[in-house]
């Protein structure tokens, strides 16, 4: 699709065959409904179609191939990149169609495409039952599981798409598609690491598991004190059952009462430690950490819900992020890690991580998409500052780790800890087996690459028809130009 400026009468037309609310440039609240959490990204779409169940997503989808206008698909807006927004073309919010439905039974929950991570773990916590999620709750659950979904309890339970077990889809032609282990596989595959690529996720089931007791750790050193922290850190990490997450983070030191006052505002390091058991259990995994005598130290039994919150990242904010898989963390590789983070803005919510893999993160390996899975390290600059005046020196940081450590990575890179960084990148996050497979999937269920904007993979060049593989779904009938017409779709209160 191109460029293309709608005249207000088609706008019109689709607002009044539209369940949700269309909100355009000029009405109340289109930019608060434009905001993303990215502040870098000024784009400012012609139309926001706010849907509220299956039937407003089609309706909107229609009209953006029939007046030749470009999309994007947003439900939380986290994408640093900016893939939830679109300058001049049309965004399908999603953030409506939200719902969460628990099967405690069944341990199973099918959740809403525009439901965010703090959705569906509450609702979990409910039944004291959890999966993997993102590091904090604001994050949309379809883009971060789609693209792979790396949390605290993936050591134990995997990625998040390890956990997914089914994907309603619909493609850009308006074809409504289940993929799962027995319907689509190969699509599925797809879909455990390959994004938003392939249409748009409507509804996800995952597998949720017990988690009667949960625990966590946060304990702080000034910044001048990371190194001693990080070698420590290294060795522990390596060393602790499944059932313990972490991450080593230099950040600036936040107004909580836990925190010494002369830490407040400025360079911290800090280590996070999570545990699926008891505070007994974790104070006795944590006593290396405890002997080198954190100033700032929070330990306790919490909701696994509430720590999702804890550390929210605020929105409003510059976000430049980027990462890469480490194959080993030699003295000299932590050497270079903490001095670089003598430059990150500070005071600022920028943070400087340092994340173990392993467990079943490690034996997913080869399941999906994703490549390089076994990497006992990830190491993810995420940048986050207020003033324009300082994207160059946020962007070197983030730049300058990823030199420092170049002599050991692997090349290739979890997606969802990047920005746009170039075809060559997408690429390295698949591995190119994976990449040229993705493709050919790409030209069965989005050959005229509608869904672009998340590390775009491009759709293979077309077969001929005889060797076409066969879709077993129904194409809706394609509507005149100018003209929106709903079809038959699910009611709201069964899909929203």
């Amino acid at each position: 699709m191109t460029k293309h400026t709608l005249h207000r009468a088609p706008i019109e037309q689709l607002r009044s065959h539209f369940g949700g609310a269309v909100v355009t440039p000029g009405d109340p609240g289109y930019e608060a409904a434009r905001s993303i959490f990215n502040a870098m990204i000024e784009a400012r779409p012609q139309v926001i179609a706010q849907c509220r169940d299956t039937r407003d997503i089609r309706t909107a989808l229609e009209f953006a191939r029939h007046h030749d206008v470009r999309i994007a698909v947003r439900s939380g807006g986290h994408s640093v990149a900016g893939a939830s927004l679109i300058d001049e073309g049309l965004v399908i919010d999603m953030r409506r169609i939200n719902a969460v439905s628990v099967d405690p039974e069944a341990r199973t929950a099918k959740v809403g495409g525009g439901a965010v991570w703090g959705d569906l773990d509450r609702a979990a916590q409910l039944h004291h039952l959890v999966t993997t999620g993102g590091r904090v709750s604001t994050t949309g659950v379809a883009g971060l599981t789609l693209g792979g979904g790396s949390g605290w309890i993936e050591r134990k339970y995997g990625l998040a798409c390890d956990n997914l077990l089914s994907v309603e889809l619909m493609t850009a032609d308006g074809r409504e598609v289940v993929a799962n282990e027995e319907e689509n596989p190969e699509l599925f595959w797809a879909l455990h690491g390959g994004g938003g690529n392939f249409g748009i996720a409507t509804s996800l089931t995952f597998r949720l598991h017990p988690a009667p007791d949960f625990a966590m750790a946060l304990m702080l050193w000034p910044g001048d004190e990371g190194r001693r922290v990080a070698g420590r850190y290294r060795d522990f990490a390596m060393g602790v059952p499944e059932e313990i997450g972490s991450g080593l983070l230099y950040l600036t030191g936040p107004p909580e009462q836990f925190v010494p006052e002369s830490m407040v505002g400025t360079l911290c390091c800090a280590v996070l430690v999570t545990n699926l058991g008891t505070e007994e259990d974790l104070r006795e995994r944590i006593r290396p950490l405890l002997d080198l005598n954190p100033p700032g130290q929070v330990i306790t039994e919490i909701p696994y819900a509430d720590l999702q919150c804890m550390l929210d990242d605020p929105p409003g904010y510059r976000n430049y992020w980027s990462g890469e898989y480490l194959r080993e963390l030699p003295d000299e590789a932590l050497d270079l890690f903490c001095a670089r983070a003598e430059e990150m803005l500070v005071p600022s919510p920028s943070q400087q991580a340092l994340v173990p893999w392993g467990g079943a993160v490690a034996r997913g390996d080869g399941t999906g998409a994703m490549s390089g899975r076994t990497v006992p390290w990830v190491v993810h600059p995420l940048g986050m500052w207020e003033n324009p005046a300082d994207d160059a020196a946020a962007k070197r940081w983030a730049h300058g780790i990823r030199d420092d450590l170049l002599r050991w990575t692997t090349g290739a890179v979890y997606l969802n800890f990047i920005g746009d960084e170039g075809a060559d990148r997408v690429v390295a996050g698949y591995g190119r087996d994976n990449h040229e497979r993705l493709s050919r999937i790409k030209a069965e269920y989005d050959p005229g690459n509608v869904f672009n904007r998340w590390h775009n993979v491009r759709p293979a060049p077309a077969v001929a028809p005889d060797m076409a593989p066969a879709v077993d779904v129904v194409v809706p009938e394609v509507i005149a130009p100018g003209t929106v017409t709903p079809e038959t779709g699910t009611p709201e209160s069964e899909s929203t």
